[in-house]
């Protein structure tokens, strides 16, 4: 028997194969990080199956160190594709492989050359799980929907924070979640072809290998049309999730034959060993320390209130962030009476409807509602579908509430789940503000997504790096390199607690030296408010104050900071006048419709989403003007400057074949030749050269050479 081992960033495949190439046992599973438990348990599958010994090879980018550990033979991924390939797939052209976090394009003609992703893990099946996510739906309905789409919109497929700048105003905007689903597959698709192919066609047999391209049949429509293969030309092999075990098994064939019992023996004895490097000091030194540390947070906080039993006057604040709500009911002293923190499922109107009725069961008339607010990014929508009285924004807002807690505040940093906001503080005015721009890996989706990687919720993986002995100095860089770092730190024996610890203070360095460019912490000012949902990670907090050598201020409240500041601004701005806020009579009777339509105001036909409520109120969204808003419907006919120029540069008529002695010269209507077209057109007609020149570009034109373009393609986004 042969026995493949594939380990994976992700997942970790294993095959047996007899000795005529049959697949007698095969699996496919996710590793969470437990590499060396995980493959203890496969091979103890395997010798029940297979008998007491075999011979025995490992593969995959996680694989290496294991092989180490246990003395077994490794064989590199690459290597172990092709044999595979070579052995089952015969004639192969090109063979493109995504897995959980590494992408790759193989082309076996000419010579062989492999193209990998390096930088980032856009385009693989980790960017995948993230957009399914972020819709709300498993990977597996995301595959479900993308086959019912019937268009597809531009999505860019790098980073999470770039995908989610795109399709968050596709959801505000009620595009279909089949039609964004098959946009997220052919984002894929471009990163790969675009990002991974740089100059080299992709044609002749090409054979499509990995769980993402395995297990979602929209994903291999979207690559499919793409590349427009035939059903002779695009393989897609029954074992194509385990291919590479597939390629181990058959290089296995040329080791030792190994018994299971002394592999198993081995694989104990390199779990037992810990030699960790690069570790840091515990975030805390003693139960007593972090006792007194969490005994000065919980300082800050509103005052205590007794809400079933208070009566009197109150004031609203609401945040709709872009994919959660915050809701704040406070009394006149800041007192809380009533929290809601929740996703909004894209639809914030129905949450906020949902919570006033809510407020308004549990307290009926036993409180006033005398003033309301409302910031983020569903302001404006919020606003007008309930009355409410202020529409603030949201930096406003967060600074209000910081300042509630700590009234000399120079500095507010606010980590969200993809989004960093920095705040600095002057004159008692916001003087400048920063914002994560280009990555989310210091922020709570990236310690986030580690968690689930290695199999805990958010909140014990958190704990768990609270009491850890040596934190792992992982660096602070993308989530791809991290990825690689967690793995050589698995290897070399550190625990689920160092890794968590170590994460927590990336997060914080990723903030004060990639976002904020502190060249020394202390620049970030002397009374330091933190705010957001990830600074409710005591192991991200404690980082923070360790590395800026200084106590800051975490309020209790720290993830619904804008709701509360908004409801305190309202109390402020409250000087007897009558709330416009709805009744409840109003709101209970509340119904609303939301339809897509293009403005007519200009020839730019923006896409807006017009949300109507009763009394022919309306809210329109999606505008880049005010003309919608004022209900301009005809456009004014005008000169169009752009029209006019592009026939200015290009009025000029080529010769004819006759009258052209030297020949025909191209010229491509890209870069620099949109201003020195006239120059070009006339130099060479003037040396007797015909000038064409290309087309205008198309969508399709972009298509015929994408594989073309060295760089990919979202760099230039």
């Amino acid at each position: 028997m042969r026995v493949g081992l594939d380990v994976g960033s992700t997942t970790i495949k294993c095959v047996v194969l007899d000795d005529r190439n049959n697949l007698i046992y095969h699996t496919y599973e996710r590793h969470y990080s437990h590499i060396v438990e995980k493959s203890a348990e496969l091979l103890r599958r395997v010798a029940e199956r297979c008998g007491r010994e075999a011979v025995f090879a490992i593969s995959g980018s996680a694989g290496m160190g294991m092989a180490e550990s246990v003395k077994a033979p490794f064989v590199q991924e690459v290597f172990a594709t092709r044999v595979a390939a070579n052995r089952l797939a015969p004639g192969t052209d090109v063979i493109i492989e995504l897995g959980g976090e590494d992408a790759k394009i193989l082309f076996l003609t000419n010579g062989m050359e492999v193209r990998m992703n390096g930088s980032c893990a856009g385009g693989t099946g980790a960017f995948i799980d993230q957009m399914a996510t972020l819709l709300n739906i498993t990977a597996d309905e995301l595959d479900a929907l993308s086959l019912q789409h019937e268009k597809l919109y531009a999505i860019a497929s790098r980073c999470g924070v770039f995908a989610k700048s795109d399709i968050q105003p596709l959801l505000n905007q009620g595009a279909q979640k089949a039609d964004i689903a098959a946009s997220i597959f052919q984002a894929v698709v471009n990163q790969t072809v675009a990002g991974l192919a740089q100059g080299r066609e992709i044609k002749g047999k090409v054979l499509f290998l990995g769980g993402p391209l395995f297990f979602l049949k929209g994903l291999r429509e979207r690559f499919v049309d793409t590349l427009k293969l035939d059903e002779e030309h695009a393989v897609f092999p029954d074992n194509a999730d385990v291919f590479v075990a597939v390629g181990a098994a058959c290089y296995a064939e040329n080791t030792e034959p190994v018994r299971f019992e002394e592999l198993m023996a081995r694989i104990q004895d390199a779990s037992a060993q810990k030699n960790t490097t690069n570790t840091m000091p515990p975030l805390f030194a003693s139960d007593e320390e972090y006792e007194a540390f969490a005994a000065r947070h919980a300082a800050a906080c509103p005052p205590p209130m007794d809400a079933d039993g208070y009566t009197g006057d109150a004031y609203l604040g609401v945040d709709a962030g872009s994919t959660t709500t915050k809701v704040a009911l406070v009394s006149p002293d800041g007192g809380l009476l009533y929290t809601y923190y929740a996703s909004n499922q894209g639809n914030p109107v129905q949450v906020v409807l949902e919570q006033l009725k809510e407020i308004y069961r549990r307290f009926g008339d036993r409180v006033v509602i005398r003033g309301s607010a409302a910031t983020g990014y569903g302001e404006e929508l919020v606003k007008n579908a309930f009355h409410i009285d202020l529409g603030l924004v949201e930096t406003v807002a967060h600074y209000r509430a910081a300042r509630h807690f700590s009234p000399q505040v120079d500095f507010i940093i606010d980590i969200g789940g993809q989004d960093m906001k920095c705040f600095k503080v002057r004159g008692g005015a916001i003087d400048s503000i920063l914002l994560n721009e280009a990555c989310s890996s210091g922020c709570g989706s990236f310690i986030e997504t580690f968690a689930k990687a290695l199999g805990y919720d958010i909140a014990t993986f958190s704990k768990l790096g609270l009491r850890a002995e040596k934190p792992v100095d992982l660096g602070s860089r993308c989530t791809v390199f991290m990825n690689s770092s967690v793995k050589q730190a698995q290897k070399e024996g550190a625990g689920v607690d160092d890794i968590s610890a170590g994460l927590s203070i990336s997060i914080v360095k990723n903030a004060i030296y990639k976002v904020i460019r502190a060249a020394d912490p202390a620049e970030l000012g002397q009374h330091i408010v933190v705010q957001g949902g990830t600074f409710l990670n005591d192991a991200v907090l404690r980082s923070f104050e360790l590395e800026l050598g200084a106590e800051v201020v975490r309020p209790t409240i720290a993830g619904i900071m804008g709701a509360f500041g908004a409801a305190l601004l309202a109390r402020d701005r409250y000087h007897g006048q009558q709330s416009t806020m709805l009744p409840l009579e109003e709101i209970e009777q509340l119904t609303y419709k939301t339809s897509a339509a293009r403005c007519q105001g200009c020839q730019n036909h923006c896409m807006l989403t017009v949300s109507i409520f009763p009394g022919g109120r309306r809210h329109v969204s999606g505008n880049r003007c005010e003309k919608a808003l004022r209900g301009e419907s005809a456009a004014k006919s005008g000169e169009n400057l752009f029209a006019y120029k592009r026939e200015r540069m290009f009025a000029y008529p080529p010769l004819e074949k006759e009258n052209a002695p030297r020949g025909e010269i191209g010229i491509p209507r890209v870069l620099n030749m949109y201003e020195n077209y006239p120059y070009w057109a006339t130099f060479f007609r003037d040396l007797g050269f015909r000038v064409i020149l290309s087309p205008f570009s198309t969508r399709a034109i972009y298509e015929l050479g994408m594989e073309s373009i060295p760089v990919s393609y979202t760099h230039l986004r």
